[in-house]
């Protein structure tokens, strides 16, 4: 039975830097970022187009789930536990072995990943702002592996995510 590794958490924790460690540690694993599956611009977040994304999120991982070159998928966003919810069923209708893990840090290690990142565009105050105010929720969700970051660097939580994966 494939594995199928949901990665959530706050703007800016790591989740995709994260899930590219994974894949490569776990090998013959594919990796979906949440985003391209929403990459709508100007970006536009209303429940038709959070829908497609789910839709498109599911329509991957069957995809992946029928290549014979994959043995595992991983999918990182940042999403709602409603939307989370319903990845995870879709994941599980597909036969597929769910592990949820959500990632956290301290505010001030969410500030200097968020201040150390060049690359992505909409790195603003604004949007870090809402990112620092998101944490709390992160923290306290149900039915997941909380997994706090602070500190650790992306091999690190990579690992941790894998064996908890594997002996789950």
């Amino acid at each position: 039975m494939k594995t199928f590794i949901l990665i959530t958490g706050p703007m800016g924790v790591g989740k995709t830097t994260v899930g590219t460690a994974l894949c490569d540690a776990l090998g013959r694993a594919a990796f979906i970022d949440g985003d391209w599956c929403l990459d709508i611009h100007p970006f536009e977040g209303n429940r038709e187009t959070k829908s497609m994304a789910l839709d498109n999120i599911l329509h991957m991982a069957r995809n992946y789930r029928d290549c014979s070159e994959c043995d595992a998928i991983v999918l990182s966003w940042v999403m709602s536990e409603n939307m989370a919810r319903k990845i995870i069923a879709g994941a599980v209708d597909m036969g597929l072995r769910v592990c949820s893990v959500t990632l956290t840090c301290s505010q001030e290690a969410l500030i200097k990943r968020w201040k150390q990142d060049k690359i992505t565009p909409w790195r603003t105050d604004g949007e870090l702002a809402a990112s620092l105010r998101s944490l709390p929720d992160y923290n306290s969700r149900a039915d997941t592996h909380l997994l706090d970051t602070s500190g650790l660097s992306a091999a690190a939580v990579a690992e941790r995510i894998r064996q908890l994966a594997c002996n789950f």
